[in-house]
């Protein structure tokens, strides 16, 4: 369930990053065999559309008008997508608990992210930090989506 739970955290600080990597694996057959994925999510336009979705995110997070990653509305949004994202990589007979915990651990990667965000733009620019997390959220939701689990 490792991967399911790394697609919470990415969530935590990309909410649209999990579902783009889900879908992008969907399209090109990298999930797991033993994947929980809808048939459309491996349509051209869901891998289109999400992966839009997650750069317009990544963009976005750099301007100083972005919303605070903790704001209820963007919790509530980045704890579905992880929730949807970590059942679609979660074994089958996992996905219901997968689902549950990975929304679960956006919520509390969202705090964490935001706070570590916050302390480290006392130093570092919002552009700069925003930069070293996508740096790491993307290679992480590549990863966690792709990898082959046992359970």
């Amino acid at each position: 369930m490792l991967p399911s739970l790394l697609l919470g955290i990415v969530a935590g600080a990309r909410s649209m990053t999990p579902l783009a990597a889900v879908a992008n694996a969907a399209r090109t057959g990298k999930l797991p065999r033993d994947n929980n994925a809808p048939d459309w999510l491996a349509h051209p336009l869901a891998s289109a559309a999400t992966t839009a979705l997650a750069a317009y995110e990544l963009a976005g997070d750099k301007q100083h008008s972005a919303p605070d990653r903790i704001i209820p509305p963007a919790v509530v949004i980045r704890s579905l997508n992880a929730a949807f994202a970590g059942a679609v990589v979660a074994p089958r007979e996992d996905r219901w608990k997968a689902a549950v915990l990975t929304g679960a651990v956006a919520v509390v990667a969202s705090y964490l992210t935001w706070h570590a965000r916050m302390k480290a733009m006392e130093t570092h620019s919002q552009e700069i930090t925003g930069l070293i997390e996508d740096a790491i959220v993307l290679p992480t939701a590549i990863a966690a989506a792709t990898a082959r689990q046992d359970s």
